[in-house]
């Protein structure tokens, strides 16, 4: 069976919510609800900053893959970030991660995107052998990153 792929908006919050608390314990990040539903609000309001995207199969949700767009001189114009992609327990290991990176690179072509880029936990090898088949390649550099208030 396929996945299909519907764009997120508000009255998707709730189930979108409930998959990114497992996400952010899945991957040891502070959630907090009150800041990412402000934050999926805002989203949802301007699809200039990106897009969320539920992957369904057979007409449940399996999972949702945030696309966050920006700007780059080094990648030459528009470059985008797969921010999040999750997978619930039950559908990892079907495809549905690999279609849902096909789908945010049909979206960033569409929108004259000239780089995607993801990051992954270093520990989390599965995803990485999955990114990697996908043609992402590692460019032996540090994210870091600074929080500003």
């Amino acid at each position: 069976m396929e996945p299909t792929f519907r764009t997120a908006g508000a009255s998707d919050a709730d189930a979108l919510v409930e998959m990114m608390r497992d996400f952010n314990a899945h991957e040891r990040i502070a959630f907090d609800e009150r800041e990412v539903r402000a934050v999926l609000a805002r989203l949802f309001a301007d699809d200039a900053l990106g897009l969320a995207c539920l992957i369904l199969l057979g007409g449940e949700v399996a999972g949702y893959v945030v696309i966050a767009f920006g700007f780059s001189i080094e990648f030459r114009g528009r470059d985008a970030f797969i921010d999040e992609l999750f997978l619930k327990d039950e559908y990892r290991g079907l495809g549905l991660g690999a279609a849902a990176i096909r789908l945010a690179e049909g979206v960033c072509r569409r929108r004259g995107v000239r780089a995607l880029h993801l990051e992954v936990e270093r520990e989390n090898t599965r995803a990485q052998s999955l990114y990697r088949r996908a043609g992402f390649l590692d460019h032996d550099r540090y994210l870091l990153t600074k929080w500003l208030s």
